[in-house]
């Protein structure tokens, strides 16, 4: 099969489109043919050569969520069938799905939204399961209450947005003046355009911060956050900045049950799939290079 390599941490340089043996599916995994996968601007920069066991790993293969068709069952795998249409998100240690098929434990996917085809199905297990625990196992969101959403006219930022606005919260987005228009059309009650000179000393206290940036905007959001509030980062270590308040660094997880309550959400209309621009899985380094490049608005899909 037609898969993308990467066999040293050097970057975009070093990824490689090239045959590469079929997986074979292990106790309670499920080869999936892959129909299209998303890839993330940064995760070529992840600390991901090791396997689950701490062994070297000789290369990664990126792209880490995707939607696709189950071709085949390991042995013991229950509660998945072959030709079912699923999708999900991969633990950092296996292979990614930028490849023609990709083996992947059963838990980790869940049958993809039916509204939805292939390539915007796999735009949603990223930005859907990282917002979900951010703003509710983390950030203990509840109606009624105010966030903060940086980066909000990002894919992850965008998918924030909605899920806070239908939990009945007050949503503040931020980012630059360009995507005002479309954090505010997704469900943001008020836009701070991070431009602005001292934009942070135009927002109240608020009970969660949730960053998808990092670095000054974060800074600057520790004096935001009510006591007892939360703020909620994928972007820096978790320390105690202020003893008032919980402050939470995290890594997403795969969850098959909020994949299937995000599934339910797009498929009632509540949620809706953010996809930038298409290239084909041949073309990864230019995917690679205009996401990082901010050529391209959204998440960014390969399509075998």
């Amino acid at each position: 099969m037609k898969a993308v390599r990467l066999y040293e941490p050097v970057g975009i340089d070093g990824l490689k489109y090239e045959d590469v043996p079929e997986p074979t599916p292990a106790i309670g995994d499920v080869l999936v043919q892959v129909r299209a996968c998303g890839i993330t601007p940064t995760e070529l920069e992840w600390p991901l050569w090791t396997d689950a066991l701490g062994h070297k790993r000789d290369y990664i293969v990126p792209a880490h969520e995707f939607s696709g068709v189950v071709v085949a069952l390991g042995f013991g795998t229950a509660g998945v069938a072959v030709g079912d249409e699923v999708y999900g998100l991969i633990m950092g240690y296996r292979d990614g799905a930028a490849a023609e098929y990709i083996a992947i434990e059963a838990y980790n996917v869940a049958p993809k939204p039916k509204t939805l085809d292939h390539i915007q199905a796999a735009a949603v297990p990223q930005a859907g399961l990282t917002s979900w625990q951010a703003l509710f196992d983390h950030g203990h969101l509840g109606a009624g209450q105010s966030v903060v959403i940086h980066g909000a006219g990002g894919a992850v930022g965008l998918v924030g947005v909605q899920l806070a606005h239908r939990a009945g919260a007050f949503v503040i987005g931020t980012g630059r003046g360009s995507v005002k228009s479309r954090v505010l059309e997704m469900g943001a009650d008020r836009f701070v355009d991070l431009e602005q000179n001292r934009w942070w000393e135009t927002i109240g206290p608020v009970d969660v911060v949730y960053d998808i940036i990092g670095g000054e905007v974060l800074a600057r959001s520790v004096a935001i956050v009510k006591p007892g509030g939360a703020l909620v980062s994928v972007t820096f270590p978790q320390s105690e900045i202020r003893p008032d308040i919980r402050t939470v660094h995290f890594v997403r997880e795969p969850s098959r049950t909020q994949l299937r309550d995000l599934a339910q959400m797009v498929d009632a209309g509540k949620l809706r799939a953010d996809v930038g621009a298409v290239y084909p899985l041949s073309e990864a380094r230019t995917a690679f290079a205009d996401q990082s490049r901010r050529k391209v608005r959204g998440k960014v899909i390969l399509q075998p």
